[in-house]
């Protein structure tokens, strides 16, 4: 969702995306690497930004559910990081690089349920209760009844779950809480723009490269270090699946045949198996979660939110793509002081994505300024003015 919850965020709805290949908001002097060079969408595996992978196993009433970890770091409070609706938690993979050499500390990156490659026996239950509550059972089950400080941060959907599972009380030993450019205001707003935003972008694509380069070109992600790493996450490849498009117009030739004899629907199927092996074969890979069948959870992500967030007893952090995403309660509990707030500018909604360098040295300086964690590298801190 990471385009979709920019939507929510600004409260508007984007325009279409453009097709990979037609350019895009990124095409500035920033983005090219001069005449005559093309730019690598090659994808970039985890191990480049996180020292190992787990699959941790959650028990169940129906069973085991297994849930993707990505981790580096071996001292220090662990920062829990929770990615936004249809990301992953690749999309921390740039950050976790940046944050490592600033403070010590560990990182778990946790790919959340039908997300990723994390697998679970009722993957249509994405209610924000049942979330909070999969990000206590791996922290238990990682850590048992003695976990160390952890710090949970989130991005967008995920930072409302980081909310969400503060508030429940569901990690024992939680010394602070962050939020990524998720404001409950703004997000309520965009409701009814979510599911023509995702009619709006690609159903398919023709491989990774072309995944990461419609990231980039579209501005979903501006950072193209993060997308070849970070789109892996979002994408798989089509498993007996055909494009929307495809699927309509198979179903209204079934129908235009349905009263023709059996020699005719024999011949319609023929035909259909066809169509679904041409677009397999010419757009491989597809979104791993249809968001779009998500949206009787949305509301409970975001209602509430902000109070949620003011009243957790913890140390807390916002961090904003741009101050206008404010809403009325956390406006004036910044300025009640309840919580520490920093705008990163010229960033997109995927802000970790986009400028993970400035939101490591954020997430530093809070760590430092509240001594959950020492500075490393000769790390300096910058306090922000608000």
């Amino acid at each position: 969702m990471s385009a979709l919850e920019k939507s929510m965020h600004l409260g508007r709805l984007p325009s279409r995306p453009p097709l990979p290949g037609s350019g895009g908001s990124q095409s500035g002097a920033k983005m090219r690497m001069g005449p005559g060079r093309k730019r690598d969408f090659s994808p970039v595996p985890w191990s480049q930004y996180f020292e190992s992978m787990e699959d941790v196993e959650v028990d169940n009433e129906t069973g085991k559910d297994t849930f993707r970890v990505y981790k580096s770091g071996s001292e220090g409070p662990v920062l829990l990081l929770l990615h936004g609706g249809g990301h992953s938690a690749l999309s921390w993979a740039v950050f976790t690089a940046a944050i490592i050499s600033r403070v010590q500390c560990r990182i778990v990156a946790l790919d959340l349920r039908s997300h990723g490659e994390t697998k679970v026996k009722n993957s249509e239950d994405l209610s924000a209760e049942t979330m909070a509550k999969d990000v206590g059972n791996v922290v238990e089950a990682m850590y048992g009844d003695l976990p160390p400080p952890v710090m949970l941060i989130g991005h967008s959907m995920g930072g409302a779950i980081a909310v969400h599972t503060a508030s429940a009380n569901l990690v024992p030993s939680l010394l602070g809480l962050c939020m990524i450019d998720v404001v409950e205001g703004t997000a309520m707003d965009a409701l009814n723009s979510m599911q023509n935003f995702l009619r709006g972008r690609p159903k398919t694509f023709k491989s990774l490269e072309n995944a990461i380069e419609w990231s980039v070109k579209s501005g979903q992600i501006r950072n193209l270090e993060s997308a070849r790493v970070s789109m892996v996450g979002q994408v798989k490849q089509c498993e007996g699946i055909t494009s929307p498009e495809g699927s309509k117009s198979i179903v209204e030739g079934i129908i235009e045949e349905e009263e023709e004899d059996e020699e005719g629907s024999e011949s319609v199927n023929k035909r259909k198996k066809e169509d679904d092996m041409e677009t397999k074969k010419d757009h491989p890979y597809t979104w791993r979660i249809e968001l779009a069948k998500t949206e009787k959870y949305w509301d409970g992500w975001f209602r509430g939110l902000s109070n949620l967030f003011l009243s957790c007893p913890i140390p807390k952090l916002l961090l904003l793509a741009g101050v206008d995403r404010l809403d009325k309660d956390l406006t004036i509990g910044q300025m009640q002081g309840k919580f520490q707030m920093q705008v990163l500018p010229q960033c997109g909604h995927a802000v970790h994505e986009d400028a993970p360098d400035k939101v490591a040295e954020a997430v530093a300086t809070f760590l430092i300024r509240h001594r959950f964690a020492e500075p490393i590298g000769g790390f300096q801190c910058v306090f922000p003015g608000c």
